[in-house]
């Protein structure tokens, strides 16, 4: 661990231009990389005391041994130094995206002679139009078969179309249809290219104008009496509109947007990311992202757009992010650079935030699949056994602890305001939630958390088995001993995890001495910083960002506040005082007059507006918004 004053440059080295600065450690590997409207403003950040910086910050300034930095001429340009370095260096304190996934794309190969329409996965074909990403290959395979009924272009090989050439027999996509067969010269090549341009235009978002020119099609022919001509556009307009009922419509046909959607905690952050073009989901994509560093939503929004369009994505008119970041003048001009760059068309790049309307609407649903990716990556990497077992290893040796914690139960307090004061015991057995000993308190009255937390450890020490060691759930003799299956709420844990830092951690270390209970381990995580706490100790134990250790020990402190928030909602719903207040311009005194005025909470609910309306001090438009409350 190096001392930061040791390679501090001096503040009047520093200059005050925009610039990208780089960390270094010993081996003169890159830490991270971060730009700067004010170089000499932005790196005295860094320098501040040590116990004034984020423990995240602290760990990366005591780690390097030197720092540097580019001055250039503009923000803009910073901007894009930073984008070239971090995908150069790929420096471990900057966001790291785990994208394990190679998106299936379709492709048409205008550059060729005789173009193909095609599924793949490689995004460097010379000349090609990429549609996607998809996020299934048999949906795409499934939506080409029907654009071939209306756009029959080649989708076949090299090798099956040179084959067709020398025989003069086209392969059975020809015969059927699906296929205008340029390779024994149907049509010539100038015409299967209009039909692949045509193919590409429809995905691209032209969509009426092909329906519709096959319905003006189909008509004429009707009524020249060329009837097979007929029922041929009749099945190409039938297909059209079949791939477009698989496309939903959810904007304006006009409306080309990029909509990212972004769930993140202290660890990790999930993004998703839908395609819109022509108004209609034409793609989707999504990343999970490890946090090293603490970043508000803002700057986070700037590295998931460097990292989605660092490679061949074209950059949409409108990009819909959750939150706007500070440099969004300059983010606006990379990417519109980016647009016109990747394919040649001139047009402005837009960053924005919707707030009302269809898009709001959108956007709302890829923020609600950001946050089950989110979930499912919790849930699939807490149900590795490896990484289980990894954590508890861990845990065991950063608490000095004698054996590994196979048993933990964590504890949360929630209120309203001091009110419905309640708390929550979560168990975990082998890293695994044990939903079925969850428990919930109800405090009647706590002057704060850590006099609730005390309460809470006490009632459940008092219930605390003798044993120390329990016998296991499923084990047959712990009935025939104990004349009756054993309580599980008698279970002695091996760990007991507190939310909150060092003052909720003496109170229930308090607790336990005063219920004269021993070899139970006793630790706090606090939440801003990750840290996690022990008694009587001046510093905290600092877990390692990725470590398993720290994701299994979040995991616990989140569903333990998941919980108690559950219930204590529940409280409040049957709290008509506590609902009834929530209403703007209900105090407590209008309150009273209503439960006076009905007698009962019963009668209260059962009232209409009218009724309500006739109550003392009660208006009807606060009378409806009390109706709509209580049935709510």
């Amino acid at each position: 661990m190096s001392d930061p004053v040791s390679y501090r440059p001096r503040a009047g080295e520093i200059p005050t231009q925009p610039g990208v600065y780089r960390f270094r450690d010993a081996k003169r590997r890159v830490l991270y990389v971060g730009k700067a409207k004010n170089l000499r403003a932005r790196l005295s950040n860094y320098f501040a005391p040590l116990e004034s910086l984020h423990e995240r910050t602290r760990r990366m300034v005591t780690t390097a041994t030197s720092v540097e930095w580019t001055v250039v001429g503009t923000e803009f340009e910073a901007l894009q130094l930073e984008f070239t370095w971090i995908k150069e260096f790929n420096p471990p304190f900057n966001v790291q995206f785990r994208d394990d996934k190679s998106y299936p794309y379709l492709a048409i190969t205008l550059g060729e002679d005789v173009p193909r329409v095609m599924v793949t996965r490689n995004k460097k074909l010379r000349d090609a139009r990429y549609f996607g990403p998809y996020t299934k290959v048999w949906a795409i395979r499934e939506t080409v078969d029907l654009m071939l009924k209306a756009f029959p272009m080649r989708s076949c090989s090299d090798g099956v179309y040179r084959r067709a050439e020398q025989t003069g027999r086209p392969c059975l996509l020809g015969d059927i249809g699906k296929c205008a067969a340029p390779c024994v010269g149907r049509v010539s090549k100038e015409e299967h290219k209009s039909i692949a341009l045509d193919f590409a235009s429809f995905m691209a978002g032209q969509d009426t104008r092909f329906v519709t020119q096959l319905t003006r099609q189909m008509k004429e022919a009707s009524e020249n009496q060329d009837y097979e001509a007929a029922a041929r556009f009749r099945d190409q307009r039938a297909a059209l509109e079949a791939v477009l009922a698989k496309s939903t419509v959810v904007l304006a046909e006009d409306v080309d947007a990029d909509i990212f959607g972004i769930a993140h905690d202290e660890l990790a952050a999930a993004v998703q990311l839908f395609i819109v073009r022509g108004g209609r989901i034409r793609g989707v994509r999504s990343w999970v992202v490890d946090k090293e560093l603490d970043l508000e939503l803002d700057e986070l929004v700037e590295s998931v757009l460097r990292n989605a369009y660092a490679d061949e994505e074209v950059p949409a008119r409108q990009v819909v992010v959750p939150e706007l970041p500070a440099d969004r003048s300059e983010l606006e001009h990379w990417l519109s650079s980016l647009r016109w760059e990747r394919t040649g068309r001139s047009g402005r790049t837009s960053l924005r935030v919707a707030h009302r309307g269809d898009l709001a609407a959108l956007a709302n649903t890829v923020k609600v699949n950001a946050q089950n990716a989110l979930v499912l990556y919790k849930t699939r990497r807490s149900g590795d056994f490896t990484a289980r077992s990894q954590a508890l290893a861990d845990i065991q040796d950063a608490l000095g602890m004698e054996e590994a914690p196979l048993r933990m139960e964590c504890y949360d307090v929630s209120h309203l305001s001091g009110t419905n004061i309640v708390a929550s015991m979560v168990v975990f057995e082998d890293g695994l939630p044990r939903k079925d000993q969850y428990r919930r308190f109800s405090i009647p009255e706590s002057t704060d958390d850590t006099e609730s937390i005390y309460q809470v450890l006490t009632r459940r020490l008092a219930h605390l088995d003798d044993d120390p060691v329990a016998p296991p759930v499923d084990d047959p003799e712990a009935v025939e001993v104990a004349g009756a299956k054993q309580k599980r709420f008698a279970y002695r844990p091996n760990l007991l995890i507190v939310d909150g830092g060092q003052p909720q951690v003496q109170a229930a270390a308090r607790a336990l001495a005063d219920a004269g209970v021993t070899g139970i381990q006793l630790c706090g995580i606090a939440k801003r910083l990750e840290e996690v706490w022990l008694p009587d100790s001046d510093f905290p134990v600092i877990l390692p960002r990725n470590s398993e250790a720290l994701f299994l020990i979040q995991r616990i402190r989140d569903e333990a506040h998941r919980f108690a928030i559950t219930y204590q909602r529940q409280r409040r719903r049957r709290d008509i005082g506590s609902v009834l207040s929530e209403i703007p311009g209900i105090g407590p005194s209008r309150v009273k007059e209503l439960l006076r005025h009905f007698g009962s909470v019963t009668r209260l609910r059962q009232a209409d507006v009218d009724d309500i309306a006739q109550v003392k001090g009660i208006g009807a438009t606060s009378a409806a918004a009390i109706h709509r409350a209580l049935r709510e």
